[in-house]
């Protein structure tokens, strides 16, 4: 078995499995209409876990999709990291309470620092840091503004409350183009305490090899599954399994 999980990804826009590429919103690709059945698929096929995204949330700056979590949480026995518009405490409880194991928070923690040090405190091993890059900067608000914080920055600032960060490099999101291994391999030598998971770029066996023999821990994958690249039945650790 691999020492690496793979996580598949549901990203939602009007409650459908959609992909978007770069994150563009105008080159989004749907996969489904039923993310409920695509989250069975993922566990049937020895997921364990699952990220789930509410970009209809990103860009409204709250959550928008909790009926789909909750619908996905009911169903399965996935655990769901869980993030999109995630900008107050209330929309972390509700994300919580919808069945979320991990709620991801990105934007926050570069607007509002303050807010998210305490969530940190108050809400500890529930939150993972979500930091999106393009250009070696942080974005944030669903990707469409970009901050003046570099991704060691933002990771130095909260270390201490941090126990998981997904990494995404929107340049290679959706592109299927390759996983820069280097980079993350220097983010993860430098926080060795804090899981780094990787997203953006996975296409192959492959790029999960190299992910590993750099001694990286997860990795997101997402339109290499739904276009066949990936086998599910391959590449998650439970095997086949049920609900």
């Amino acid at each position: 078995m691999r020492s690496i999980e793979v996580i598949p990804a549901i990203d939602l826009i009007g409650g459908r499995c959609v992909r978007l590429t770069q994150g563009d919103y105008s080159r989004m690709n749907v996969y489904s209409e039923d993310p409920v059945e695509v989250a069975r698929h993922f566990r049937h096929s020895g997921a364990e876990r699952l990220h789930l995204v509410d970009l209809d949330g990103a860009k409204a700056s709250h959550p928008v999709n909790l009926d789909v979590l909750n619908l996905v949480s009911a169903a399965t026995d996935l655990v769901v990291e869980f993030g999109g518009g995630i900008k107050s405490e209330k929309a972390l409880v509700a994300a919580l309470e919808a069945g979320a194991s991990y709620v991801i928070c990105g934007s926050v923690a570069v607007t509002d620092p303050d807010s998210f040090s305490r969530w940190l405190d108050k809400y500890p091993g529930r939150i993972i840091l979500g930091i999106d890059i393009r250009n070696g900067l942080v974005a944030t608000r669903g990707w469409l503004d970009t901050s003046s914080v570099t991704p060691y920055d933002l990771m130095n600032r909260f270390s201490d409350g941090l126990n998981q960060v997904i990494v995404t490099r929107i340049d290679s999101d959706g592109m299927m183009d390759g996983v820069d291994t280097a980079f993350y391999k220097s983010l993860q030598e430098a926080f060795p305490e804090v899981d780094i998971i990787v997203s953006g770029g996975v296409s192959s066996e492959e790029d999960l090899s190299e992910c590993e023999k750099a001694g990286l821990r997860s990795v997101i994958v997402g339109k290499a599954l739904y276009e066949g690249r990936l086998d599910p039945s391959k590449v998650f650790w439970g095997g086949n399994s049920g609900c």
